[in-house]
């Protein structure tokens, strides 16, 4: 594969870019945005039993041992990200509106993703077993974290009062509860599962368009897009390059510094680099109004596509090297 079809942004990233333009010129309005909105949730409620339909108890017990990894993993996600954003929050409020200020201060809150992370993890030879143990507990652990985070970071610069414990009872009854029932009911929905195959994938991501379309639909109506100009969109970028770039050589260093082997390394990388489009998104719909949700989630959907570009190159450049270790 050459270098340029791994920049190439993937299917779903462009999926992503047409709901936003639909959105912008068809906005939901009126009786169908409050019928959108009771779909999305229902979409959502769905969305989280299907992750935990799919998370294999095998998988767990045979990556759970590792715990200095899981340790270095959920620190990365849940306290060297949301350290950097509040670092940078000077830095974001001379480039940035308030309202993409608070979206990249969610960003960083957020847990790391589960498919991308596990299939990169595969494609760089790291330590699979221990990147689906890590990814998946990253979103169970972001059920949690997340909300508490949010009131943490937020408070200080938001008008949002929102309360921590109440978000977390919030995305635990919509979020939680639909992914233990899947992971529970798993010995009888496993063959289904399995029958439905790659089909899964478009439920995944049609769910997740779905809500974008909702997210934006409002964002549109309040006049996101009088409010934000492309100055704006493009110091995003470069605010997210700085985040993942920052994140990357963290995960690389502290791997180093405490003697991780190569495929540990990788592992770290691709689980703790990383923050959830499929989490993120359902998540700012729980903790925020419908007008804000849209500017909120910009952050992750920038974040998104440019993590699994830049990913694919580091993760083929690691299979490499695992493939035809020095001699």
């Amino acid at each position: 594969m050459s270098f340029l079809s791994r920049l190439r942004p993937d299917n779903f990233t462009l999926a992503l870019a047409s709901t936003v333009i639909l959105a912008s010129v068809l906005p939901a309005s009126g009786t169908f945005a409050e019928i959108l909105e009771k779909v999305t949730s229902g979409v959502i409620v769905m969305l989280f039993f299907l992750h935990g339909s799919k998370l294999s108890r095998d998988a767990i017990w045979a990556g759970i041992g590792h715990w200095r990894l899981h340790l270095v993993v959920t620190l990365t996600t849940f306290a060297f990200f949301p350290l950097l954003g509040w670092l940078l929050q000077p830095l974001l409020k001379s480039v940035l509106p308030q309202e993409l200020v608070l979206g990249v201060l969610f960003l960083c809150t957020l847990p790391a993703t589960v498919q991308s992370a596990i299939a990169l993890t595969a494609v760089a030879r790291g330590n699979i077993p221990a990147a689906v143990c890590s990814a998946s507990g990253s979103t169970l652990m972001g059920i949690v974290f997340t909300p508490l985070l949010v009131g943490l970071l937020l408070s200080h610069t938001a008008t949002e009062n929102t309360n921590p414990l109440d978000a977390v009872i919030k995305i635990s009854v919509q979020l939680l509860l639909p992914f233990a029932l899947g992971h529970f009911l798993r010995p009888w929905t496993q063959s289904w599962l399995q029958r439905l195959g790659n089909r899964l994938k478009v439920v995944d991501q049609g769910s997740i368009l779905l809500v974008v379309y909702a997210a934006f639909s409002g964002a549109v109506v309040a006049g996101l897009w009088q409010q934000m100009p492309w100055t704006a969109m493009l110091s995003l970028f470069v605010i997210c390059a700085l985040l993942l770039s920052c994140s990357m050589l963290w995960c690389v260093w502290i791997s180093r510094r405490l003697g991780f082997s190569i495929a540990d390394e990788a592992t770290i990388l691709f689980c703790g680099a990383q923050k959830s489009l499929v989490s993120g998104i359902p998540m700012a719909k729980v903790l925020f109004t419908a007008a804000a949700v849209g500017p909120m989630v910009l952050p992750v959907m920038l974040f998104h596509p440019l993590q699994l570009m830049v990913s694919a190159v580091i993760a083929g450049r690691y299979g490499r090297k695992e493939a035809n270790p020095p001699i």
